[in-house]
């Protein structure tokens, strides 16, 4: 009996990863290509059959699950019209893309049921691939689990002038990547580990009609939590020509490509002279160490165990994500991998404004911490506090420092960054190019990123950094930064000899900034203060996010007369305010 029970086990497991163990799979389904520069989405409830008959509940955008794809041009002015029919209030987040906090989607941008959102913007980013998803405070995973996600591909004259492959759907095909948990009844499950069911473009047991010839995939690792460690079966070698942010200097040749949630990779495969043959794309699991939310053990060993995680069939082992069949050459076929692209060129150190610390901590250390949420700098995720302030046009070095047993991916809104270093060593091969989303290893590792916040200034509303896990995320592990413009003439400021401004005062936004005269001087706390005397609030800056310049919500006092107390590490001003009505 249990020889039987084994072999049902082992025979349960190799279709779980395989999906169909004696058919021919299914092939995927390919997003909708929506050119701009004006796009209408509507979010909308449906039913998906994921597993043949049995229908499960799902969102999708103009469709029953996932997303149309959207072509913008580098450059030109795009008019976005985003419906919510879901019955519920949601936002989305245009992940990637070098926008202002007003058009962003952030938790803070909210979509009401039965809305209309209208973001329009200019295109800034260089060719490359980014993606769209919601952003709801504590609703991310469950809306991006039920299937809200599509990808957005930037052109621009640079990428067009390299003989690259670019037939969408043909040799340039776009491939989101997730996995999913359900319930006995089928129906998609969110806030849980144990996703045990793997989708590419919405489809079990996934294959995609290939040509015989060179084939761009835009990878994107869209699930809530886990890590893939791409790679061709057999080993065979592929190309990386762009990462988050866009095309690299030149194509590097990789046998592996580790992809954690929300990062994306380019690759080119040559499949030339392969026509009739199948080649899988996998996920060599296997080979991630401990630590990783995909590995055998999502902690540094199986002392720290993880609810629901194991057993599962992917967790710490290989496993076919797709299979390419190949078939004849297209009559205009890329044949050829390019020796040279076009990357960015990389931030140096001259002239960096601020160095930050961004501290990674689990809310309950122990053994059981991996079952928790997370703190990021002391504290979780206040919809109503900025966390950081942040200049126009400065330039910045961040140091994210994990202090928990698990790896989290870190992304940046608004901005991309390049990895200085990891551990005090050079980033790999892969993770060179432009980024927003990369793994930060667990137990004490760090790693240092520089960026630059350019064109975009809003003391009122926005941007995030946070944990790409969307568990953690929605557990609180995601702060809030603001960037100002001390510049703009029309942004009033108060003209004072004492050391600390007060802007715009009166207020007439969510938010007033203080800051001193002189940048050495930290902001380490601040109270508010009515004209009754009663303090309404004081707030203590964590350490790690002193800064010479501090967001403060206002937007919950009536209008009126106040004091701001601030304190700092030279002295204690008292700044009168005026909230406006």
């Amino acid at each position: 009996m249990k020889k039987v029970q084994s072999f049902i086990l082992t025979l349960f497991t190799i279709i779980n990863l395989s999906g169909n163990l004696f058919g021919q799979g299914n092939k995927i389904l390919l997003p909708p290509l929506l050119t701009g520069p004006q796009f209408e989405l509507t979010l909308q409830n449906g039913q998906y059959e994921f597993f043949p008959g049995h229908p499960s509940a799902t969102m999708g955008v103009n469709g029953p699950i996932l997303g149309p794809t959207l072509l913008m041009k580098k450059g030109e002015r795009v008019d976005i019209k985003v419906k919510n029919n879901l019955g519920q209030r949601t936002t989305i987040h245009w992940h990637g893309m070098h926008v202002s906090s007003v058009n962003d989607g952030g938790p803070h941008i909210v979509i009401e049921p039965g809305t209309t959102w209208n973001p329009k913007f200019e295109v800034k980013n260089r060719a490359s691939t980014c993606w769209y998803h919601p952003h709801l405070d504590r609703f991310t995973d469950q809306h991006v689990s039920k299937g809200i996600a599509g990808f957005i591909i930037v052109q621009d004259d640079e990428e067009a002038a390299f003989d690259l492959p670019r037939t969408y759907g043909v040799d340039d095909i776009p491939l989101a990547v997730q996995t999913k948990a359900f319930d006995s009844n089928y129906d998609i499950l969110y806030d849980v580990n144990s996703d045990k069911t793997l989708l590419v473009n919405g489809v079990r047991d996934a294959y995609v009609d290939v040509p015989a010839q060179v084939v761009r995939f835009r990878l994107l690792d869209g699930s809530s939590q886990r890590t893939f460690n791409f790679g061709l079966e057999g080993n065979l070698p592929f190309y990386l020509i762009a990462t988050d942010g866009g095309l690299l200097d030149a194509p590097v040749q990789l046998k592996r490509l580790p992809l954690s949630p929300g990062e994306r990779g380019e690759i080119l495969v040559d499949f030339t002279g392969m026509e009739g043959k199948t080649i899988a794309l996998m996920s060599y699991a296997a080979e991630l160490s401990n630590g990783i939310y995909g590995a055998a053990y999502p902690g540094p060993s199986p002392r720290m165990a993880l609810s629901g995680y194991n057993p599962n069939p992917m967790n710490g082992r290989n496993f076919t994500v797709i299979n390419f069949k190949i078939g004849a050459k297209t009559a205009h076929a890329v044949t050829s991998i390019p020796a040279k692209l076009a990357g960015e060129k990389p931030y140096t150190t001259d002239g960096v404004a601020h160095q930050r610390a961004i501290d990674f901590r689990a809310k309950t250390p122990g053994p059981d911490q991996l079952n928790g949420d997370f703190y990021i700098n002391g504290v979780s995720f206040d919809i109503n506090t900025i966390n950081i302030t942040v200049d126009l046009n400065d330039k910045e070095i961040w140091t994210i420092t994990n202090n928990t047993p698990i790896a989290h991916p870190f992304h940046l809104h608004n901005v991309g960054f390049y990895i200085l270093d990891i551990d005090g060593g050079l980033p790999p091969a892969y993770a060179r190019g432009k980024k927003d989303t990369y793994l930060v290893p667990g137990r004490h590792s760090s790693m240092r990123i520089i960026t630059k916040f350019t064109d975009f200034a809003n003391d009122s509303i926005p941007y995030m950094y946070h944990c790409h896990m969307l568990k953690h995320e929605d557990g609180g592990m995601m702060g809030s930064f603001v960037v100002v413009d001390r510049t703009n003439s029309t942004q009033p400021i108060e003209e004072i000899s004492e050391g600390v401004l007060l802007y715009p005062n009166p207020a007439k936004k969510s938010y007033v900034t203080v800051s001193t005269r002189d940048a050495s001087e930290m902001i380490q706390a601040y109270s508010v203060i009515d004209g009754r005397g009663r303090i309404l609030v004081y707030h203590i800056i964590d350490d790690n996010e002193l800064s010479d310049a501090y967001s403060i919500p206002v937007s919950q006092y009536a209008p009126g007369h106040y004091i701001v107390k601030v304190v700092t590490t030279k002295d204690i001003y008292e700044k009168a305010l005026v909230i406006a009505k």
